[in-house]
């Protein structure tokens, strides 16, 4: 199952974690490359109308999963009804999914031996995943040189997914920049996704995440860091609703 729509011209894809699972997995056996997956939230699409490269980056890539809450209600206004899947919980599934069928997991990301702790974390939780390798790049432009040993050693750990964490814009960009530089089946920018499962950032209470409240924690424990992105998240949020129910409801009639 898989049916892409457009919220104010930016490509979601409504499909299930089990569809996508097997998309990977057909991509892995058939060692077909190129292939990345989005995690669209309200905030990179409030990017995506600004910035003509991550716009492009999200509608050619092969999913765009609707992360958060405010992606859904976009939805709604534009009159369709989309699946929450978002990339902490995607990067779990896969973990399980792929341990009887041999997937190689290469993180690269996070602060200092934060991708290493979540490898020990999840390998606790999935005995058997392997870990092809893992590289937390510096605070700044990676030399050529370091560059070109960056890509041999995903290249040489023979990944199946490169897990991307390095905060949105950045993991995007640097996505794009290395696809057609390392062969492997996937990409996957999942951002706070290591923090998540190294447990170095709590997960919200389990009825928060029902409701679709984790903003709203994340927001008390780290406040500095979130306010202006909710504050590009609501204003994407709240454009959407009007121009999705102007379109659907009070569009002029021929």
């Amino acid at each position: 199952m898989k049916a892409n729509v457009a919220i104010d011209g930016i490509r979601v894809t409504c499909t299930t974690f089990d569809h996508v699972l097997s998309e990977m997995g057909r991509a892995i056996e058939q060692r077909s490359i190129y292939n990345y997956i989005c995690i669209t939230n309200t905030e990179s699409m409030y990017h995506a109308l600004r910035i003509a490269e991550h716009l492009t980056y999200i509608n050619n890539s092969t999913f765009s999963l609707c992360d958060g809450i405010g992606s859904v209600i976009a939805g709604l206004a534009f009159g369709y009804k989309i699946p929450r899947l978002n990339g902490p919980i995607l990067m779990l599934k896969a973990c399980d999914y792929g341990v009887s069928r041999n997937w190689r997991h290469f993180f690269y990301g996070g602060k200092e031996g934060v991708a290493d702790l979540m490898a020990e974390k999840l390998t606790e939780k999935n005995p058997g995943l392997i870990v092809a390798g893992t590289y937390c790049p510096p605070f700044r432009q990676l030399t050529l040189e370091e560059e070109k040993k960056v890509i041999e050693l995903i290249q040489d750990s023979k990944a199946d997914i490169v897990w991307v964490g390095l905060g949105l814009l950045k993991q995007e960009k640097w996505i794009a920049s290395h696809l057609n530089k390392i062969r492997v089946p996937w990409m996957v920018g999942v951002g706070a996704a290591f923090d998540y499962h190294a447990g170095t950032v709590p997960w919200a209470p389990k009825w928060m995440q029902a409701i679709g409240m984790e903003w709203l924690y994340r927001l008390f424990l780290q406040p500095r860091l979130r306010i202006k992105r909710y504050y590009w998240s609501f204003i994407f949020m709240f454009q959407s609703i009007y121009k999705g129910l102007k379109l659907r409801f009070f569009r002029s009639k021929p």
